[in-house]
C-alpha cells in the first residue's frame, strides 16, 4: 500500500471542462517570478519501455505559459520547469488543468480545476494528515536520535526504534483504510483505479476484495489501460493452482487439449504436440517483450528439444503474414498455431491470458508444473523436469 501513497501523491485526475472539446487537454499555468524564456516540459512515458518522454515544451511568458493538445485517456504525465528540481505530476486527460508554480518549491506547486483533482487534493489532504503523526515524530526525536548513537547508547536508539516502528505501523494500517473507502465511495474517480491497481500488488489484501472494487469502478474507467491492467491481474489470480490439468477453462474446469491453424494452414493440437516436457508459449509478432525473450527460447529448444522438450507458439497476431514474417526473423524452429483474432484469440480465453508473453510449462501428461519462468529459471525448471 506504501506504493499506492507514493502514486497518489505523484498525481492528480482531470475531467473535460467548458474550454476544451472532447478528447483534448489545456494545461493554463501561473508562473510568477520565473524569467521570460524558461521552458516548461511536458513529460510523459512511452507505452512499451515505461521510460520518460518529452511530449512538449512551451516558453513561460509575463508569468505565463499554455499547453494544449489531444489526449485519448487519462495517464501519469509530469510538468518540468527549467532550472527547478523535482517535478509536478499530474494525471493528463481531458479538460482544462490549472496549475500554479511555486517557483521556490516545486513540489509545493498546485493543480486544480476538475473533479478529480478537487478530489485529489481533499484525499492527499487526509494522507498528509495520517502521515503527520510519523513525521512530527522524527522530527522531535532526531537530536536524541543522533546523540544516542554517538555516545553508543543502545538503550535509547532501541526504544526510539521501538516507537517509531510501531507509529508506522499504525500509519499504514491507517492509511490502508483510507484508501479503500475511498476507493468504495468514489468509482467515478480516476485515483480510485490508481488505488486498486496498488492493491493488486499487495499480496496482503484479499483477491475478492480487489474484484469487488473492480466491479464497481465506472465503464470508462475499467477501459482505461490502468483499468485492463487490473482486470489482467485480477484474471491472473483466477489461474487455477499449478498441478491442474491444461488449460484453465471458466471457473475452475479445464481442458486438455486445443487445436487451431498453424502457419501453412494445418490444424494442430496441443495433444500431438506434447513432448515429455512442453512450453505453452503465448506471444505476438508486435509484442516487443516476447521478441526480446525469443532468442532466450531459441537456444533453451536447441539444447534440449532432442532430449524431450517441446514448444508450441499461441500467437495473438491478427495478420498471417506479420506472424510468419517474426517466426522466420527469430528462428522459431517449433510448432506455431494461431487463429490470428488478436486478443479474441480462444486458446488466449482458455489460459485466462490477458497479458503477454506469458508461458505455461506442462509434463508429458499435459499438467501445468510451472508458469511465466523466464532465462534461467526455465531452464533450470525444464532440466529439472527431463531428469525426471
Amino acid at each position: 500500500m506504501k506504493k499506492i501513497f507514493l502514486l497518489l501523491t505523484a498525481s492528480v485526475a482531470i475531467i473535460s471542462c467548458s474550454k476544451v472539446k472532447d478528447g483534448e487537454y489545456l494545461i493554463t499555468g501561473t508562473a510568477t517570478g520565473i524569467e521570460n524564456g524558461k521552458t516548461i516540459i511536458l513529460q510523459g512515458r512511452d507505452k512499451t519501455t515505461q521510460m520518460p518522454i518529452s511530449l512538449d515544451t512551451v516558453k513561460v511568458e509575463n508569468g505565463k505559459f499554455e499547453i494544449k493538445g489531444k489526449v485519448t485517456e487519462p495517464a501519469i504525465h509530469a510538468l518540468l520547469v527549467q532550472g527547478a528540481q523535482g517535478q509536478i505530476p499530474f494525471i493528463l486527460e481531458t479538460g482544462e488543468i490549472k496549475v500554479t508554480v511555486d517557483k521556490d518549491s516545486i513540489h509545493k506547486s498546485k493543480i486544480s480545476g476538475t473533479y478529480s483533482n478537487d478530489e485529489f487534493v481533499k484525499f492527499n489532504d487526509e494522507l498528509m494528515k495520517t502521515q503527520k503523526k510519523l513525521s512530527s515524530f522524527q522530527k522531535n526525536n532526531t537530536a536524541k536520535m543522533q546523540a544516542a548513537q554517538q555516545s553508543q547508547d543502545t538503550a535509547v536508539i532501541n526504544g526510539l526504534m521501538k516507537e517509531f516502528m510501531a507509529i508506522q505501523t499504525e500509519v499504514q494500517e491507517t492509511s490502508k483504510k483510507q484508501y479503500v473507502a475511498y476507493a468504495e465511495t468514489h468509482p467515478k474517480s480516476f485515483i480510485t483505479a490508481l488505488i486498486i491497481r496498488g492493491m493488486s500488488d499487495d499480496p496482503s489484501v484479499e483477491a475478492k476484495k480487489i474484484e469487488s472494487l473492480y466491479n464497481s469502478l465506472d465503464e470508462s474507467l475499467k477501459n482505461t489501460s490502468t483499468g485492463k491492467e487490473i482486470k489482467s491481474k485480477i484474471g491472473q489470480a483466477k489461474l487455477p493452482a499449478v498441478g491442474a490439468t491444461a488449460p484453465p477453462v471458466g471457473s475452475a474446469q479445464w481442458r486438455a487439449d486445443f487445436s487451431a491453424p498453424n502457419p501453412e494452414g494445418k490444424v494442430v493440437s496441443l495433444k500431438e504436440s506434447l513432448g515429455k516436457v512442453t512450453i505453452v508459449d503465448f506471444w505476438a509478432s508486435w509484442c516487443g517483450p516476447c521478441r526480446k525473450e525469443n532468442p532466450n527460447v531459441v537456444a533453451l529448444y536447441k539444447e534440449l528439444h532432442a532430449k524431450g522438450l517441446n514448444i508450441i507458439g499461441v500467437s495473438l497476431d491478427k495478420e498471417a503474414t506479420k506472424w510468419k514474417e517474426a517466426i522466420a526473423k527469430d528462428g522459431l524452429t517449433w510448432t506455431h498455431v494461431s487463429n490470428l483474432k488478436f486478443w479474441d484469440e480462444p486458446i488466449a480465453a482458455q489460459y485466462h491470458v490477458e497479458s503477454i508473453p506469458a508461458t505455461f510449462i506442462l509434463d508429458a501428461s499435459g499438467k501445468v508444473v510451472a508458469q511465466d519462468l523466464r532465462g534461467p529459471e526455465l531452464r533450470a525448471k525444464v532440466l529439472e523436469l527431463l531428469a525426471k
